[in-house]
């Protein structure tokens, strides 16, 4: 637990800087990393030379790149000046960023090579200074750029740097972060989060690891430093504790993550349900389905325990055989997956939590026997959680937060901040769920998702969804309302349909596709009552448009007729 004198980030480094100085901090996989020291002298060097740049208190600095040491040490440098970080998701596309660096009014951003291209059409933004994290420059000259090692040279020639920078700026109620939401909506929303907010979400966090020190613990970062989740859990947490984080570089195949882990040895992770059910298609049912015997001896309840905790250890091992525990969030893990976790005694926590509460809210406790399948678990410390209008019977309702995590509003928009945040602190996240007699909490689903047909009934379509997903062939589905009717849109895994159609023609390609999807239908709607049940399931011949968590855009594809 970090000390109750902490109030702010800086703070939070300050003491961490000090205390492990001469630990690893941060680095690439397989590369060697950087130490506490030097981590938080770069980042002083960083603060400096914004100072000299005219960066003060308020201002607004923006960052958008992929993971890695130098993403952290130039947010601290900004928020050491008491200034304000804009971290942008690397995957926004290019009129999102324009209209972010314009709306901030950023004038200067840190950025990597891959980023570039949105860039180079800015137009009526006050950006003046372009430094890049990769110490690139622009291969095709349009876009004048200072690497970052070139601007910290420049921080030698600063008298007195460290003597300027003494004093924390920034107050705990002051804002460190502006996070553009990357929401299913389509509005993405300027996400106002605190110092405050930031330091009580890394203590609320920490209540729900293990009862052992943390110190020494190596977090694998796969997620982008961007989003919330990724941001508090894995860069925050471990800083705060002496842990070192390793950033994989890229997003990992199974494949490159199993080569990362037996080389990095992580503890913890941070991953989205996504990942976790790749690695069960793709690793786990071929190993059962492939053997006649052992697809017939799952059927006994001793022995399938056995089995599948063999298989969990071996799981283990695929993850460096070192870890403590996987934390998944961000979207909602297909009950399936996540009831062959528990049966395999793999390690794994299931949180729910959204950026506006900086982000966690639910999570474990690590350990804790009533923690249920198919929730996110208890609120965690220092958060309360209710449910507004609860239904008579199945006491569903919207989810409503408070607690110190909670975001101070929406940047300039008074209008949506009044909206889902009540003058009583009470913030409506738009998500509906319920609280079970163990103090679980479940989430059925967004509020603006649910469907109503004719018959009046409410259909949540996560809850279907989940039921398709379960299919070794189904990588991901969409189910919507279409004439009064739900139709199920599946994005099939062709690598798969590939390998069982090998040397046949495309038209028994084709059919081989229809009786899949066919049978999915099936299923399925033997899982559903009548009222929910699937008038179609067709092929979705691409993947589907994304948040950075791996929750799909929803209103792509349920706004008006695909052609």
């Amino acid at each position: 637990m970090i000390s109750t004198t902490i109030t702010t980030l800086n703070l939070l480094f300050e003491e961490s800087s000090q205390a492990f100085r001469d630990l690893p901090a941060a680095g690439f996989a397989f590369q060697p990393p950087t130490l506490y020291g030097e981590f938080h002298n770069i980042a002083l060097d960083v603060a400096a030379l914004l100072k000299e740049r005219g960066i003060k208190k308020g201002d607004r600095v923006a960052i958008l790149a992929d993971n890695s040491p130098q993403w952290g040490m130039a947010y601290f440098g900004i928020i050491r000046l008491g200034a304000i970080a804009v971290p942008i998701l690397p995957d926004f596309p290019e009129a999102d960023v324009k209209h972010i660096l314009n709306e901030v009014g950023a004038t200067i951003l840190f950025t990597t090579q891959r980023q570039m291209e949105k860039l180079y059409e800015l137009s009526g933004n006050k950006l003046k200074t372009v430094i890049t994290l990769d110490d690139t420059v622009d291969p095709n000259n349009l876009l004048l750029t200072l690497p970052f090692n070139r601007f910290l040279l420049q921080a030698k020639e600063l008298p007195e740097k460290q003597k300027a920078l003494a004093t924390d700026l920034a107050a705990p109620e002051d804002i460190a972060s502006i996070i553009y939401t990357s929401g299913t909506s389509g509005h993405a929303k300027a996400v106002m989060l605190s110092h405050k907010n930031f330091i009580s979400n890394v203590r609320s966090t920490l209540s729900i690891f293990p009862d052992e020190p943390v110190q020494g613990w190596t977090f694998l970062s796969i997620l982008p430093m961007s989003h919330a989740y990724e941001f508090t859990i894995s860069f925050l947490v471990p800083l705060a504790t002496g842990c070192r984080i390793v950033y994989a570089g890229k997003t990992p195949t199974p494949t490159v993550l199993e080569r990362i882990c037996k080389h990095e040895h992580p503890s913890i992770m941070c991953m989205v349900p996504m990942v976790m059910e790749k690695i069960y298609k793709k690793k786990v049912l071929p190993a059962i389905s492939a053997n006649v015997f052992m697809r017939a001896a799952m059927k006994l309840p001793l022995v399938r325990q056995k089995i599948l905790q063999n298989i969990g250890r071996k799981l283990g091992i695929f993850f460096g055989g070192k870890l403590k525990f996987v934390a998944i969030g961000g979207a909602a893990l297909n009950l399936e997956v996540e009831r062959f976790l528990a049966e395999a005694d793999f390690p794994y926590l299931v949180g729910y939590g959204l950026t506006e509460a900086s982000p966690l809210v639910s999570a474990g406790p690590y350990g804790d026997p009533s923690i249920a399948l198919g929730s996110s678990g208890k609120p965690v410390q220092d958060v309360k959680v209710r449910i507004s209008n609860p239904h008579p019977e199945t006491g569903l309702g919207e989810i409503q937060i408070k607690g110190p995590n909670v975001m101070r509003g929406y940047r300039d928009n008074p209008e949506a901040t009044k909206e889902v945040l009540g003058p009583d602190g009470w913030l409506a996240t738009g998500d509906l769920g319920f609280l079970d007699p163990q103090g679980n909490l479940v989430i059925k689903g967004r509020s603006k998702s649910v469907i109503v047909l004719s018959h009046g009934e409410n259909i949540y379509p996560e809850a279907i969804e989940e039921k398709i997903n379960a299919y070794q062939h189904v990588v991901e589905s969409l189910v919507r309302e279409r004439n009064n009717r739900l139709e199920a849109l599946v994005y099939l895994d062709y690598e798969l349909i590939d390998k069982e159609t090998q040397g046949k023609n495309q038209a028994r390609q084709l059919a081989h596709i229809a009786e899949i999807l066919a049978e999915v239908k099936r299923q399925v709607n033997q899982q559903l009552p009548q009222y929910a049940q699937l008038a179609q399931v067709r092929e979705h011949r691409e993947a589907f448009t994304k948040t950075a968590t791996h929750k799909i855009k929803r209103y792509l594809y349920t706004s008006t007729p695909q052609i």
